[in-house]
């Protein structure tokens, strides 16, 4: 199967069934900060969240909503994580979910609350009561869009796509610029559609999706608290194949892990660590991810300096592995191998040096000990993401 999916300028097809609402309900400034999703049909659901022993209130009642997999709405706020707020912040998680609820119609354990933006701070309650109010007329179909760009904190642009399986569409949203280095999914990723599945297929299905696109990406290294990423299928559209529905879930999902860290706090790169000939999984992973989260590559490549000696650091460091040979190790930046066991001159830096000019940058490695591979994506470090990162609860 070719997946050909709709990217995130558009022209977008949505899934039957599923209507939303995106406002500012005065969380922290005018831009849109709360938004709702709710299906017609109650879904199968799955999900996965962060390994934070810090995981914020919604992540605690989210834990607890998805365990049946079944959901009808989706209720998320911007600009304040409800993390570090104690059982405060777990009362207000669930009072959110009771009063969306209450307007749809629902019980309260098929509402799936997320919250993303600064930790440390109660949610201005009043506030989003008001806001809760009247929700259900404020429903529309097909307004997934703004959804997407509700869930902003400090992203520069929405992260969205969608696509056609068979009858059945699927739309999927991410956001996420900072604190990323995920262990299982990216801050905040939705993907919504109208195949029918069960809640277990549905488990597989994004874990599988999961493991090779949000847990391969790192802007910083920081793992959120706040991480959450899940699914959910109302089956209006009937059954669609398995094996299709899988390809084109995991080509999604890596095409926003790729907007993530495309536009990470500050970046002007995409970093993409390419890592073959490994014994096996897990050691292809950990050397790519080490590429991608060095700071000195991250700042060579924003710099165009074709300093490659950085890539040969980045891989010694995993000195667990003691197969790791310096002798039998590739190196390449786009299509200029510069290592290749020894050094291969000075002269083909300047080849490396416009090439990283440009807005993209793949390292390939081949390892040469086995038949494993993995790739990761990061970006340049810059002072933008000092600059964002200086200033943000203020």
């Amino acid at each position: 199967m070719t997946v050909t999916m709709n990217p995130t300028s558009g022209p977008h097809v949505f899934p039957k069934g599923f209507l939303s609402v995106a406002k500012n309900v005065g969380i922290r400034d005018d831009t849109l900060d709360f938004t709702m999703v709710y299906s017609e049909a109650p879904c199968s659901a799955a999900a996965v969240f962060t390994q934070s022993c810090f995981a914020g209130a919604p992540i605690v009642v989210g834990r607890e909503h998805i365990a049946d997999g079944r959901l009808q709405a989706v209720v998320v706020n911007s600009k304040n994580a409800n993390v570090a707020t104690g059982q405060q912040g777990i009362a207000n998680a669930r009072e959110i979910c009771a009063l969306v609820a209450a307007e749809l119609g629902i019980a309260p354990e098929e509402v799936f609350p997320s919250s993303t933006g600064v930790i440390g701070r109660q949610l201005p309650m009043d506030r989003i009561r008001t806001g809760i109010a009247g929700l259900r007329s404020e429903l529309k179909p097909d307004n997934l869009e703004a959804t997407a760009r509700a869930i902003m904190t400090t992203d520069t642009r929405p992260k969205m796509r969608s696509l056609r399986v068979g009858d059945a569409v699927l739309f999927g949203m991410c956001k996420g610029a900072g604190m990323i280095e995920p262990n299982m999914a990216t801050m905040l990723a939705y993907f919504y559609t109208d195949a029918q599945f069960s809640p277990e297929e549905l488990r597989e299905l994004l874990r599988a999706a999961v493991h090779v696109s949000f847990n391969m990406i790192s802007v910083d290294t920081d793992t959120s608290t706040s991480d959450t990423c899940a699914l959910l299928a109302n089956g209006l559209a009937g059954a669609v194949d398995r094996a299709a529905f899988q390809e084109a879930l995991t080509a999604m999902a890596i095409e926003l892990a790729k907007d993530v860290a495309r536009d990470g706090e500050g970046a002007t790169k995409l970093i993409e660590a390419q890592v073959r000939g490994a014994r096996d999984e897990a050691q292809a992973r950990k050397v790519a991810k080490a590429i991608i989260n060095s700071p000195l590559i991250k700042t060579a490549v924003y710099g165009a300096d074709p300093n490659w000696g950085r890539v040969a650091m980045a891989i010694g460091k995993n000195h667990e592995y003691a197969d790791l040979d310096p002798e039998r190790i590739q190196i390449a930046f786009g299509p200029t191998v510069v290592y290749d066991g020894r050094d291969l001159g000075e002269d083909l830096l300047e080849a490396v040096q416009a090439y990283l000019q440009g807005d993209e940058a793949v390292i390939a490695v081949d390892l040469r000990l086995g038949a494993a591979s993995a790739t990761a994506w990061g970006c340049d470090l810059t002072e933008g993401y000092v600059e964002i990162n200086g200033k943000y609860s203020t």
